[in-house]
């Protein structure tokens, strides 16, 4: 079973400012998938009518960041700030909805400024777990799927609170809803952590969507780097991912440009641009 892969178009194709434009031109690249971070200055409806235009789905979204001047990057483990991630949370159900998109990032969000992490880890743990109950309570309502991503504090976020898989699998165990996962951003990953085969492997029953860019430039996964991106592929064939696979990363020039990766990916399993099988392409054809 060959991965599907989804353009988030908070990192490619930055040289068209519109997200429906982006979404477009992903569509065109031969996405069948996007996903975004937030959808910022887009109506609901423009989106979903762009994506139904290009025959792509929108897979991923994320709750908003909260005050961002204030340094906030997203509220669900912020203490004393839950009535703002039920109002954020709400905006970002009902966006999905309108675009049928059936996963949300749940944002973890920073140590307070002048607070010390291992002081207020206890608090924010517990503010984590009462919001992520109230969320997938929510969420499953609209059948939709809560998603906790670790991002690592040694280079990109060195605040954020959720750094580890092994820190979400604790947390989602003790939240205990079958409607929240792991999105495992192997970026984060192998900076915090490493160990990526196991890490797979180990946590891969819980992991709801999947993220990918090269350590340490969060490039094209064929730049220069330390991950094995051709084995990383076929280590989650063998595992039997169905999920997507997010492509967020930096692209060096031009994003069409740098997509020989994943050209050379669907050309070394026999499937067209999109994924789609060369035997059922020539089957339609003959209808």
């Amino acid at each position: 079973m060959s991965l599907r892969f989804s353009a988030n178009l908070s990192w490619l194709f930055p040289e068209l400012p519109a997200l429906t434009a982006r979404l477009e031109a992903a569509a065109a690249a031969g996405f069948r998938a996007a996903e975004s971070a937030w959808p910022e200055g887009c109506p609901a409806r423009e989106l979903r009518a762009a994506a139904e235009r290009a025959g792509l789905q929108i897979v991923l979204l994320n709750t908003p960041p909260g005050d961002r001047e204030a340094g906030e990057m997203g509220l669900a483990a912020v203490p004393g700030r839950q009535a703002a991630f039920r109002q954020d949370l709400a905006t970002a159900v009902q966006y999905a909805k309108a675009v049928g998109c059936p996963r949300i990032h749940l944002m973890a969000g920073r140590v307070p400024v002048g607070t010390d992490r291992a002081a207020v880890a206890g608090e924010m743990e517990a503010t984590f777990i009462e919001n992520l109950r109230y969320a997938a309570d929510l969420l499953a309502q609209e059948d939709m799927i809560g998603l906790l991503e670790p991002i690592n504090n040694r280079i990109t976020d060195p605040r954020y609170f959720l750094n580890t898989p092994h820190q979400a699998a604790a947390i989602l165990e003790k939240v205990g809803w079958p409607n929240l996962k792991l999105q495992l951003d192997l970026f984060h990953c192998q900076i915090m952590d490493g160990n990526l085969s196991r890490n797979l492997e180990t946590y891969f029953p819980l992991i709801g969507h999947i993220q990918i860019a090269q350590v340490p430039g969060r490039h094209e996964p064929d730049s220069h780097g330390e991950l094995n991106f051709p084995y990383i592929f076929e280590l989650l064939e063998s595992l039997g991912y169905t999920g997507y696979v997010g492509c967020e990363y930096a692209p060096k020039g031009g994003t069409l440009e740098g997509l020989g990766w994943l050209r050379s990916y669907w050309e070394s399993r026999g499937l067209q641009d999109g994924g789609t099988s060369k035997a059922a392409e020539q089957t339609q054809g003959k209808h």
